[in-house]
């Protein structure tokens, strides 16, 4: 009989709207999804929240004394050692949890996971996988700001962790990955992106690469998993969410000008409403921080009830779908010695297994510089001829 999975740790002290929106989510989540979880927190204050929705001993309650202010950047890690979302790390360290939630500041979420539950063996730099809504089905960006500064090894490695989110995610066998840049030919792009393209080409990673993709190609659904650093992703989503905020706030406008126009959308609503659903960034539930010995769903700072609920069913079908450990299967078979040198844990086992004193380890001493030859001095002819004058006959011969 197959063990079931351990709860979902949601960090009810993380967003602008906590604990209230975040403890009306998750009890969503248990009321009408089934997930199991637990609420890391204030204890008082998320007890007065359950009363309220009726539901008070129901769901376990984990207290923490501190919690991250969505202000705050990475360095909180270090200086709330004691935050709600580094007890959601150690219940999932321990086992007592299968997966975090949070809607905190993502630098202070990422910082602390990482910190943490540490890497996945491998794993060269965490990234942030979102879903886009585009059709027949949904596309996978990342990262979508987990790591700003890459190497061409790293989107490649990026491709590894969509391949396996998309797979866990989107039920797909091989997905098709893209890698996001300035045109679709092999040669465009900078130094990174051409390089990255080399290696995806070469087909020696796991990986089925189906080229370049640009900007307009996002939200057309050409691939199932677009790659990029995390500060283009980061631009890229936010560039997109504005620009449907702004499609909707126009299409309103329109509707709405005349009688004419009214009848209209009365008669398209269900067509519109369906529109609105699938750009609807609450039923997505959020970016998942990948890599990690650990599953992290981050959701937006703002996010509602509706929202966090969508993220708890999220953690909830990622760990059940194994989605650490499918990474760590895709991410070894897209290894290659290169990543192996680069890999954190491969570092410190080579500073452990090198002997400090091992004598080819050590700089050869340098030689002194040889002495310069005296330099030589020609006499003059007047001066040889009275050094022949002062010297000493030579001995006969006996």
């Amino acid at each position: 009989m197959a063990r079931p999975a351990a709860p979902v740790a949601v960090d009810t002290m993380g967003g602008d709207h906590a604990p209230e929106e975040v403890v009306a989510g998750a009890v969503g989540a248990v009321r009408e999804h089934g997930v199991r979880l637990i609420l890391v927190g204030q204890a008082p204050r998320i007890r007065a929240e359950l009363d309220r929705h009726g539901i008070a001993g129901e769901i376990p309650i984990v207290h923490a004394d501190e919690a991250l202010d969505m202000g705050e950047g990475a360095l909180a890690s270090w200086r709330k050692p004691r935050s709600s979302i580094a007890i959601a790390c150690h219940l999932i360290k321990q086992g007592r949890a299968s997966a975090l939630v949070s809607a905190g500041s993502t630098a202070g979420v990422v910082a602390t996971s990482r910190l943490r539950l540490k890497g996945q063996q491998g794993v060269l730099r965490p990234a942030i996988a979102v879903t886009l809504p585009t059709e027949p089905r949904p596309t996978v960006l990342l990262d979508a700001g987990a790591t700003a500064d890459v190497k061409p090894e790293t989107l490649v490695q990026f491709a590894a962790l969509g391949t396996a989110y998309a797979q866990v995610r989107l039920g797909l066998a091989k997905p098709r990955v893209g890698l996001l840049t300035i045109g679709a030919e092999p040669g465009k792009g900078n130094k990174v992106t051409r390089r990255a393209h080399e290696l995806l080409a070469s087909g020696q990673h796991g990986v089925e690469f189906a080229g370049n993709v640009e900007g307009h190609d996002l939200l057309r659904g050409t691939v199932d998993v677009v790659v990029t650093d995390g500060f283009t992703g980061n631009v890229a989503l936010k560039t997109m969410e504005g620009t449907v905020r702004m499609a909707f706030a126009e299409m309103r406008s329109a509707m709405t000008a005349s009688p004419a126009a009214k009848v209209g959308a009365l008669l398209q609503r269900r067509r519109l409403q369906a529109l609105r659903d699938r750009f609807d960034s609450d039923t997505y539930g959020g970016g998942v921080l990948l890599g990690l010995n650990g599953t992290v769903v981050i959701a937006h700072g703002a996010a509602q009830a509706r929202a966090i609920t969508s993220a708890c069913l999220l953690a909830h079908e990622l760990a059940a779908g194994r989605i650490v450990d499918r990474i760590r299967e895709q991410v070894a078979a897209t290894r290659t010695s290169r990543f192996g040198r680069w890999t954190h844990n491969d570092r410190e086992g080579d500073k452990q297994d090198r002997p400090a004193d091992k004598p080819a380890d050590r700089p050869a001493e340098e030689a002194p510089p040889a002495a310069a030859p005296p330099p030589v001095v020609r006499p003059t002819p007047e001066a040889a001829d009275r050094l022949a004058e002062a010297a000493p006959e030579p001995p006969a011969d006996s």
